[in-house]
């Protein structure tokens, strides 16, 4: 993902942040971490789920970073409480990276968690710069798009900058033919949003579906697992070399960019380790450009929610062939950044609300099309 400035002044007012996990030492230094940045005010902070839902209910908060292991009350217990009381906070989870936490964390998303933040041991955590970049690009991110929520008690103002219009989206015909493979880019957001996507996906797209989603390499088994469940068709993470059969689904495999590569006279999956692009791997843009490359303008592309600009480049391929483009409208994205991104370039054929993609591919694949 292409992450925000984090040295500018963010411009609707002050984020404000509670941090919440049972280690003093980890609260600490990611409040230290949180409050070095211009325009981010941590007006709280706790040490287990029961007191982050009472401090919830009565704080003007824009983000939680909510550890999923404490004592008292855990994260995943909390979410739906925290919720419950204040509906416009964006929660993300912090856990250590275990098969366990992986599930728990997906398990968060699926029941309102906005995002999730793979926290380094206690012993690494005050020099891992990874950790940083990402703990501020998301509150950043996430922050900027959260509904304001009064309280009595005011946050700590910030610098305004001038509001600029939204320009007008020009999109592009889709073309006449029918696509022979669908492929997919997301991120923060993007487990949830794919699940539903996925689960509403109609049988007349029966043509093998690749996704790259920013996420660890523990994390991308278990979406895996969740998306087959969604969805009804077969899903994994993708393995290098395997043939890409129709009505599969193929997850790019954390820490590994996923691209789509002629194998004979069959198509099949490609995985590097080549250097991360827009600080990720996965990202979206190899698997996009290689499917641009393969299949031209016989391939869709669906950018949903996600920030950062990943993808855009890729995007360019496939638009430039001829490929039809959908993004996530915004007030369906968690982040409108990835998505925004392509969509404010010209490129997209379509800008669609989540629960509206599914119909519209159904369109695209279906009757009427060569």
């Amino acid at each position: 993902m292409s992450l925000p400035n984090t040295t500018a002044k963010i411009p609707s007012g002050a984020i404000r942040v509670m941090v919440v996990d049972d280690s003093a030492v980890v609260r600490g230094f990611i409040v230290r971490l949180l409050e070095a940045e211009p325009g981010i005010d941590v007006v709280a902070t706790c040490g287990n789920g029961q007191m982050a839902v009472q401090h919830a209910a009565r704080t003007a908060l824009d983000v939680i970073i909510l550890d999923v292991e404490m004592p008292v009350m855990d994260g995943l217990t909390a979410v739906p409480k925290i919720l419950a009381v204040n509906p416009s906070v964006r929660i993300v989870m912090a856990s250590t990276l275990t098969q366990r936490n992986a599930g728990v964390s997906l398990e968060a998303l699926q029941n309102g968690a906005a995002d999730y933040l793979p926290k380094p041991t206690t012993s690494g955590i005050c020099t891992n710069g990874d950790f940083r970049r990402e703990l501020i690009a998301k509150v950043i991110a996430l922050g900027r798009s959260a509904p304001r929520r009064a309280i009595d008690v005011p946050a700590k103002p910030a610098p305004r900058a001038p509001q600029k219009a939204a320009a007008a989206i020009a999109l592009r015909a889709a073309p006449p033919s029918r696509p022979q493979m669908l492929v997919i880019g997301s991120s923060t957001g993007g487990p949830q949003a794919l699940m539903t996507l996925l689960a509403a996906l109609p049988p007349a797209v029966n043509v093998p579906v690749l996704i790259a989603q920013h996420m660890p390499a523990t994390f991308t088994a278990i979406l895996a697992q969740h998306i087959a469940r969604a969805s009804g068709r077969p899903c994994a993470e993708a393995v290098n070399g395997t043939e890409l059969r129709a009505g599969s689904i193929y997850l790019a495999p954390g820490d590994f960019h996923m691209e789509v590569a002629r194998g004979g006279t069959a198509h099949i999956v490609r995985l590097t380790q080549s250097p991360p692009e827009n600080f990720c791997r996965p990202s979206v843009d190899p698997l996009f450009r290689s499917a641009a490359r393969l299949l031209g303008g016989d391939v869709c592309a669906v950018m949903l929610t996600g920030m950062g600009s990943d993808g855009l480049d890729g995007t360019r391929k496939l638009a430039a062939a001829g490929a039809p483009v959908i993004a996530q409208d915004e007030t369906s994205s968690v982040v409108w950044g990835m998505p925004g991104a392509i969509a404010n370039a010209g490129l997209c054929s379509a800008v669609l609300p989540l629960k509206d993609i599914a119909f519209h591919l159904a369109s695209l694949f279906g009757g009427g099309r060569r």
